[in-house]
């Protein structure tokens, strides 16, 4: 009885967990998308990536603001260093010294320091720095807010292409097996060749190949919409999509019409980003030909006794107060200042033509993704067509090998013919999805970005 308790009480702490790790999922193809923007384990990353450009700006502001630090200090001096005096000070002989003990054995000390600076280029340069800084945070979490929205449709797509080819291969399959269970008996009745039966049997074991690699290739796409989900490979998805209608829904040819604006290219604002950041390098560099001013007050107290009686409320202690400016002036560093700054000016000048480049290839990217967009759409209609026909053929020289009127070679050509069509029409259907989700990527539609008062939030 105990240990049926004892197993009774492990099952009930261990079912919740369970149950969490074998939990079902649904999505559409858009809730798979949302779901994803926020799971997703690269988008957490880049949220927080934002998270840490919002402190190190914050840090950047506090090197402006005052600043205090104290110090507590405790000497004891186990044995007091000893100085010699002339003894004509204290009326000894003339010529000789007399050893005297300078202070207390023990003493103790407590300062506190404001420090505040008052002027310094590098601090004005360092806080546009530090937002530029959180610019491209911000730019390079919606990029992968993009790059994870184009490959959950990929992934999603994939999936729903596995799945169809099971199907279509279990359906080719069945369809096979009753015409060679057929052909077998007309052959074993002495009204077909041999040659008939092993061409079916030829076909038959590679759609059975077929079959077995698309249901391993089933699972292995499930796995990888699930990571990239951010959920467990091992959990259970249900897809409310089907393939058809979302390349029925991707077929949108006014998207064809839309104009570049590159201040909504994600590319381009990294780019542009980029250019930002050697700018301001370069005005750091220059601004350490500046001075530093910088200010500080100081208090402190300081107590001095032969014993430890600093606690003692008859204690006595000594305060002393600093006020003070300081100005660092750099005066000459050998070309140094000027060889760093020049670095920086090319450095800028490699940005701006690197932005200039991303336009470009950004213009090219939209001409691409157009022109694939494109052609998806007409190899998705013409494949559409070629299955029916293949039906067809396929169709007819199932009758006609029924009828005795062609070989089985011809049949087998048929069916291979058709099988083709099959699996061409299915990809065709990804491929348009896929492509008009890159022309949205170039576009940026729709725009994913996150701003830093969303995470602060």
């Amino acid at each position: 009885m105990r240990n049926l308790f004892v197993l009774l009480a492990f099952i009930l702490i261990a079912s919740p967990s369970w149950a969490q790790e074998r939990k079902t999922y649904s999505f559409s193809l858009e809730d798979a998308i949302t779901f994803a923007l926020d799971s997703n384990y690269t988008t957490i990353n880049a949220r927080r990536e934002i998270a840490k450009a919002i402190k190190l700006k914050w840090e950047t502001i506090a090197i402006g603001l005052p600043q205090i630090d104290g110090s507590l200090s405790y000497n004891n001096n186990l044995k007091q260093p000893v100085t010699l005096l002339p003894a004509d000070f204290t009326g000894g002989e003339s010529g000789t010294f007399v050893p005297i003990v300078f202070g207390t054995k023990q003493n103790a000390t407590a300062v506190a320091t404001l420090n505040q600076l008052i002027f310094d280029g590098s601090y004005l340069v360092g806080l546009q720095a530090a937002r530029a800084f959180l610019d491209f945070s911000e730019n390079a979490a919606e990029k992968t807010n993009l790059e994870v929205r184009k490959g959950v449709i990929n992934a999603y797509g994939s999936v729903l292409l596995s799945e169809e080819l099971i199907t279509i291969f279990e359906k080719n399959k069945i369809a096979l097996e009753k015409n060679l269970f057929e052909t077998r008996i007309v052959y074993e009745n002495g009204l077909e060749e041999e040659e008939s039966v092993e061409q079916l049997e030829i076909t038959l074991l590679e759609i059975i190949t077929e079959l077995s690699n698309a249901r391993r290739s089933a699972n292995i796409a499930r796995q990888m919409f699930n990571v990239g989900l951010g959920i467990p490979v091992e959990s259970s998805v249900l897809f409310t999509d089907d393939l058809d209608k979302l390349a029925e829904q991707n077929i949108q040819l006014q998207i064809l019409d839309s104009n570049l604006n590159l201040e909504d290219n994600v590319d381009f604002k990294i780019a542009y980003n980029l250019t930002e950041q050697r700018d301001l390098e370069m005005k750091l560099e220059k601004s350490r030909s500046l001075p530093i001013l910088k200010a500080f007050l100081n208090y402190g107290t300081q107590a001095n006794s032969d014993s430890f009686t600093f606690f003692s409320g008859e204690q006595r202690w000594y305060q002393s107060s600093i006020l003070g400016v300081s100005m660092d002036i750099p005066i000459f560093s050998s070309g140094m200042r000027s060889a760093k700054t020049q670095r920086a000016k090319i450095a800028l000048d490699q940005a701006k033509t690197e932005l200039e480049e991303t336009i470009q290839i950004v213009n090219l990217e939209l001409n691409s993704a157009k022109n694939n967009y494109l052609f998806a759409i007409e190899k998705f209609e013409n494949s559409k067509k070629n299955i029916a026909l293949a039906e067809r053929i396929e169709n007819k020289n199932q009758v006609k090998f029924t009828e005795g009127l062609s070989t089985s070679f011809e049949l087998r050509q048929a069916q291979t013919q058709l099988y083709f069509a099959q699996q061409v029409y299915i990809q065709s259907m990804l491929d348009l999805i896929n492509a008009k989700a890159a022309i949205e990527t170039v576009l940026n539609i729709p725009q994913l970005r996150i701003d830093s008062e969303d995470i602060n939030r």
